[in-house]
């Protein structure tokens, strides 16, 4: 029996209910591109809902991260993960949940306890030191010296307000050192396995802490990091979770794990995920935005590792490994049975697409070093973003010319890449930009420019209607009752040129939405911004309320080119237009 399996037979054996796992991409929740922790699905219910199967509840629920994307390729990160829970809806508290997971750990699991450790909340000016929790871990065994109490990781709240409370968590030693007497939350040895969260409190916008009349337990324990753990493992990638997997890779090869550790354990990772996405009832495909982007990134990643393996990319290698995965993992989840051939097709006609992407980057690559100049950190980033080169190729590449690469420019820009990364994996940007790319931030301040260039070529009164960016291209609809001449077409581009060329700062400043409409800043659906609002000034042409990205200097997009212009709707115009 796997560790899945046990853990739901323990807790129903508590009195818990089996709930079914969420899919990867929430369900009505645009604010956030996956279900990235077990408890996600169930916040209406921790918030006071009922919930239709009672109140004790469990599960393993599918998680999707990516905010750590380029960790992937170590012992321990993953994109895709799956979650044990169980939960209590006012109904048993900390003396329950603390002692079952004990329990669980050193009965079920036969975890000795001295490899134990725990942390309990230590207090503060507001809250109390638990002194609950930590009186039943004395009493469960657990010595003084192996109890840290520590207000550092051991209060939760979801936001800013709402239910919140301390948390208990648990650590297992995992080394083959000899046990320390002590736990040192600072000692790397123990890795976090368990996680009891105890929402008892309330906070309000003031700051006020009030206890609350019906008190919730959220507990959360990673499958994959204690499955290593259970099998004395360091490599996650070496547990029985992955091992066939690995090694359906190293025969595919023909090359050992050893030595080539980080490139399989992306594929093997990275299909994973891959599987997951393309499985759920969602019917997400590859594309440029939200989880098409994350899942298109995904798969590309893992194509380029195959290459470094030099797997022929052209046989069916990631059909392999994918039929592997579906079916260790269909009898727990439905969706990739009954999508089993749409996984293998978005597998297989991305591949494609991104077969002809390489060969359009190879020529790109050309033509900037066609004048044997070394490459820029914009153009090395353009490469990655664009065309999916790694900075490792395009290094390869203009070493091979005896050319130089701005890596330390390269890493800046990705840094700043992977800020609206983690940004859109916990919430999506407002305001008409849904990718996360360095292309789309450009496209979003050009909408700007273009916004105040039509003011003044075509009429005051021009206002934008919507706006949809990829990475490829802008569209923006406005508000205009006729066709837009030649002229006027030239007039506009000319404009937004002029502007790009004369480097205007790009600033931002928040103040109240009052004041904002009274500084004449421009706005599209005023109702739906809070109260405090952002308001993005360029030079002193362009002044809009906006949720962001954008750059700094308009220098930094390219020149402006628009590709067409065409009726939207009744009175609304719209435009298709490029950076290049």
């Amino acid at each position: 029996m796997n560790l899945k399996d046990e853990y739901i037979n323990f807790f129903v054996s508590k009195g818990h209910k089996q709930i079914p796992s969420a899919p990867v991409v929430p369900e009505n929740d645009p604010s956030v591109l996956f279900n990235t922790a077990g408890m996600q699905p169930l916040v209406p219910y921790l918030m006071g809902e009922n919930h239709p199967y009672g109140t004790r509840l469990c599960d393993y629920q599918k998680c999707v991260r990516t905010n750590d994307l380029e960790e992937v390729g170590d012992t321990t990160h993953h994109t895709f993960f799956e979650m044990l829970g169980n939960w209590s809806l006012g109904d048993y508290f900390k003396e329950e949940s603390i002692t079952w997971s004990f329990e669980f750990l050193t009965k079920v699991l036969h975890i000795p306890k001295e490899r134990l450790g725990i942390t309990v909340f230590a207090g503060n000016d507001l809250i109390d030191f638990d002194e609950v929790s930590y009186n039943i871990w004395r009493r469960l065994g657990i010595p003084e010296s192996r109890i840290v109490k520590t207000t550092e990781d051991n209060f939760w709240i979801a936001g800013d307000t709402g239910p919140c409370g301390s948390d208990t968590e648990i650590f297992y030693f995992r080394s083959d050192d000899e046990i320390p007497k002590n736990f040192d939350i600072k000692d790397e040895r123990f890795v976090e396995i368990w996680n009891n969260v105890f929402m008892q409190y309330y906070k309000d916008a003031e700051g006020n802490i009030t206890e609350l009349p019906k008190k919730n337990v959220d507990t959360g324990m990673g499958v994959e990091r204690t499955t290593a753990i259970l099998e004395g493992v360091n490599d996650n990638y070496l547990s029985s979770i992955w091992k066939d997997v690995i090694d359906l890779i190293v025969e595919i090869s023909g090359l050992p794990y050893e030595g080539h550790e980080k490139s399989m354990r992306i594929i093997a990772d990275h299909i994973r995920t891959s599987v997951f996405i393309a499985a759920d009832p969602a019917g997400i495909k590859p594309s440029n935005t939200d989880q098409g982007y994350i899942l298109r990134r995904l798969i590309r990643r893992a194509i380029r590792h195959a290459k470094q393996l030099n797997i022929d990319i052209n046989s069916d290698w990631d059909q392999q490994i994918a039929k592997l995965i579906l079916k260790k993992y269909k009898s727990y989840y439905k969706e990739l049975e009954d999508n089993y051939d749409v996984v293998l097709e978005v597998l297989k006609n991305e591949k494609i697409k991104f077969n002809r992407t390489l060969e359009k980057g190879l020529r790109e690559f050309s033509k900037f070093t066609n004048n044997k100049q070394d490459i820029d950190a914009t153009t090395a980033f353009h490469l990655y973003d664009t065309y999916g080169f790694p900075i490792e190729l395009t290094v390869e590449l203009a070493n091979e010319m005896n050319l130089k690469v701005d890596e330390d420019g390269f890493k800046q820009k990705f840094r700043e890449h992977q800020e609206l990364s983690r940004t859109a994996s916990q919430g999506k940007f407002k305001g008409g930009l849904a990718g996360n790319g360095e292309m789309e931030t450009k496209y979003h301040t050009a909408t700007h420019l273009l916004n105040a260039a039509l003011k003044q070529v075509v009429d005051q009164n021009v206002h934008q209607k919507g706006s949809n960016i990829t990475s490829e291209r802008m569209r923006f609809d406005f508000s205009c009752d006729h066709k837009l001449s030649e002229e006027e077409k030239k007039q506009v581009e000319n404009l937004v040129n002029l502007w790009i060329g004369e480097g205007l700062e790009v600033t931002k400043k928040e103040m109240p939405k009052e004041e904002a409409i009274a500084s004449g800043a421009e706005c599209m659906f005023i109702e739906k911004y809070p109260d405090i609002v952002t308001v993005y000034s360029i030079g002193d042409i362009s002044h809009e309320l906006c949720g962001g990205p954008h750059v700094k200097n308009t220098k930094e997009l390219g020149t402006f080119k628009i590709q067409k212009e065409e009726a939207s709707s009744a009175g609304v115009r719209r435009i298709k237009a490029t950076l290049e």
